[in-house]
């Protein structure tokens, strides 16, 4: 139940769900921004080994316009989780037949959280093996990643129609929080935090 607190704040209990870890996928080649299925993954405190977004630190980009392009600074990007459900939303959207998780470079593909990409900032996912990542932010769609699917459906207009259509549909990114293996097929705890509007 949410509460009103003095200026208006009204909090949002946290809440404790569960869901499966339907997919694990890995670089599929070295350079590449595609992902392929893997029987499971192991996490380190810098992401997945090998892949483009492993690592503490990274440049800033267009997505952080308030820094200059360039700067290093924190990694909230080790991984990219996206659903079942947002992928055959997406793929609906577009009129095709399926959008894989691995077109678009995701890492982790979760099943029984339909609405995965309004998961707030803090929300952490606990594996099996004690793994436990924390979502950052909402992952926005870009054009690089409507390329790709562009390739894989023959489709040119799907570069450009991507990032529109898969606005708020895109998945989360997360940063590793304890190390640990995980697997496809196992079940996953999700630990949605307090919310509130400032």
């Amino acid at each position: 139940m949410s509460r009103d607190l003095l200026g208006g704040v009204v909090v949002h209990p946290g809440r404790r769900l569960t869901a499966r870890l339907a997919q694990t996928l890995a670089v599929a080649d070295a350079g590449s921004f595609e992902t392929a299925p893997a029987a499971g993954l192991t996490l380190t405190l810098e992401g997945v080994p090998g892949d483009p977004h492993a690592g503490f630190t990274r440049r800033a980009g267009p997505r952080e316009p308030w820094h200059p392009r360039g700067t290093e600074i924190r990694s909230g990007r080790q991984l990219s989780i996206v659903s079942v459900e947002e992928l055959a939303e997406i793929a609906a959207a577009l009129g095709r037949s399926a959008v894989e998780a691995g077109w678009i470079g995701a890492d982790l593909v979760l099943e029984g959280l339909p609405s995965l990409s309004f998961l707030p900032a803090g929300t952490r996912l606990f594996f099996e093996s004690g793994a436990c990542v924390v979502v950052e932010a909402q992952n926005a769609p870009c054009r690089h990643a409507g390329r790709a699917i562009a390739r894989r459906t023959g489709q040119p207009g799907d570069e450009l129609s991507f990032p529109k259509i898969a606005k708020r549909l895109r998945g989360v990114v997360a940063s590793v929080e304890r190390a640990g293996e995980v697997t496809a097929g196992s079940g996953v705890v999700v630990r949605v935090p307090e919310q509130w509007l400032y």
